[in-house]
């Protein structure tokens, strides 16, 4: 089973390399401008097109297919039956620690109580991009 990664020194060189590449093409940015710890919509100055855009890259450079809304499936899976994802748009604790656990690249502090679902793309990084595609090539792989 894949568990994602934190920091980049647990990273494949290659397979982050590539998702680099995705971003720097895709939002015209240096290869040196995006860095496993980069903010997307912060740091990189991405907007919600082009998120489809390098998921695009990301399925053609590695063969695989992302699916759309995948954050916020991570978010409910795990959660007891009597939890709840969110209440009148707003995260529930419960919701912020799974994502938090699924999410270990994100600072903590960044997943905060009454956070809107409609923020939870501002927690987004490279290195999220990365933990996605690690886990799809796993399970491409079986395992």
């Amino acid at each position: 089973m894949f568990k994602p990664v934190a920091t980049e020194d647990e990273c494949d060189v290659a397979v982050l390399e590539k998702v680099r590449r995705a971003f720097a093409d895709a939002l015209g940015l240096s290869l040196g401008d995006v860095a496993f710890d980069s903010s997307v919509l912060g740091d990189l100055g991405a907007e919600s097109l082009d998120l489809l855009d390098i998921a695009f890259r990301l399925e053609r450079a590695f063969d695989i297919r992302i699916p759309r809304g995948g954050i916020e499936q991570t978010g409910r899976q795990g959660l007891g039956e009597n939890e709840a994802y969110e209440v009148g748009g707003v995260l529930t604790r419960a919701a912020l620690d799974r994502l938090a656990e699924a999410m270990p690249e994100v600072p903590p502090a960044e997943f905060r109580t009454g956070m809107k679902v409609s923020e939870v793309g501002t927690l987004l990084r490279v290195g999220t991009f990365y933990n996605i595609v690690q886990g799809l090539l796993a399970q491409k792989a079986g395992g």
